[in-house]
């Protein structure tokens, strides 16, 4: 078995995040099977082959949506952000904007993380900014 999904040592990584990559890199092969088959679809010019590759691009599908789903179902904030993208009228990118304005307060970088320090209230100034403009 591979290990090639983790960037960190595997032996370091807690169960739910060795997890958590599986099913990410799982993900990933669900969505690289359905460009394939698209690919395929696209030049194949027997009908009952195309019929037979839609029908396992289907399934490919519905593995992506199940991979997604327990990805989400993981991700309280992700879930948030997606349903305000997904099955949504209206441009994309601006719904990702808005949907991610919409999730609230927490940002990705408040999320509590076990052994983690919180971050500071306020940031802290470096005084960089107030050298802007200034001649030597």
């Amino acid at each position: 078995m591979g290990f090639d999904q983790y960037h960190e040592p595997p032996d370091e990584l807690p169960a739910q995040t060795r997890t958590f990559a599986r099913m990410c890199a799982s993900l990933t092969e669900e969505a690289e099977a359905i460009g394939w088959y698209e690919q395929r679809i696209a030049i194949e010019s027997d009908r009952e082959a195309v019929a037979v590759m839609r029908n396992a691009q289907g399934e490919e599908f519905k593995h992506f949506a199940m991979d997604l789903e327990y990805l989400l179902r993981k991700k309280p904030l992700w879930r948030e952000i997606a349903r305000g993208i997904l099955f949504q009228e209206g441009d994309i990118v601006s719904r990702g904007e808005v949907s991610e304005e919409e999730a609230g307060e927490e940002s990705l970088e408040s999320v509590d993380v076990p052994g983690v320090a919180a971050p500071l209230e306020a940031p802290i100034s470096l005084g960089i900014g107030g050298l802007k403009g200034a001649v030597r």
